[in-house]
């Protein structure tokens, strides 16, 4: 791609004035959003803890209701089409066990997606939420190489119905959000943990992993649970019980 230095400078002007993604919001003002009581800080870090003992094989709920919540669609590419959460399937080589569990940003408090990003495109804020500015990524899909979760998509297509809480663009590296926007109102919740909760499973669990008093740090002291790729030391946001 060759450009000149006017449309360069221009390109940067318009990121830092926080140019519209779409109707009525811009992608900086919902990165730095704050909730009506409090401000985003480091009192607080948002994760999930899910239970593979409790997540039903062929159960979707978690992965439609993040698509419903984001406004993501399908563009007939299974291997390559944006996906925010996703069913994984493991197999014990040894016993010959398989089960199934969601996959998604496991928010991490030291991000390699946010270590290799040339631009600050990735970022993570004050309270663990791992997020990317629309306005800053340049696609050039470091960050999806960095990732040893497979949690980030490129989206490859014109955008057409965006949500106004949650706006993409193409040509951009997105991932979840631990639905942001419902944090910054105070839903309390996540679009994949509600969904699974309707189903009966509650094999998702939202909540404050800073707070001793909160139902996941509760749940994470009674029973044993363990990272992915716990190796590598991210220290995740996402903690799973029963794999």
């Amino acid at each position: 791609m060759s450009v000149s230095r006017r449309e360069f400078l221009g390109w940067g002007a318009a990121a830092a004035a926080g140019t519209a993604l779409a109707p009525g919001i811009r992608l900086v003002e919902l990165a730095m959003a704050r909730s009506p009581d409090e401000a985003v800080s480091a009192a607080r870090r948002w994760g999930l803890m899910i239970d593979a003992g409790k997540c039903a094989e062929g159960c979707t709920a978690c992965v439609d209701a993040c698509h419903e919540e984001n406004g993501i669609t399908s563009h007939g590419r299974p291997a390559t089409d944006a996906q925010w959460i996703r069913k994984v399937t493991v197999t014990d080589s040894a016993t010959g066990h398989s089960q199934s569990f969601p996959m998604m940003c496991q928010h991490c408090e030291h991000p390699p997606c946010v270590d290799v990003c040339p631009t600050g495109a990735s970022f993570k804020r004050d309270d663990g939420i791992v997020l990317v500015d629309k306005h800053t990524c340049i696609g050039c899909r470091y960050c999806m190489m960095a990732c040893p979760y497979k949690a980030r998509s490129f989206v490859h297509e014109d955008i057409t119905d965006q949500k106004a809480v949650n706006p993409r663009g193409k040509g951009c590296v997105e991932s979840c959000t631990l639905c942001v926007h419902k944090v910054d109102r105070g839903d309390g919740t996540t679009a994949c943990a509600e969904a699974c909760e309707r189903e009966g499973h509650r094999a998702i669990l939202f909540g404050d992993l800073k707070d001793p008093d909160s139902e996941i740090s509760r749940e994470l002291r009674k029973y044993p649970s363990t990272q992915v790729r716990a190796d590598l030391n991210l220290n995740t946001g996402v903690r799973y019980r029963n794999i």
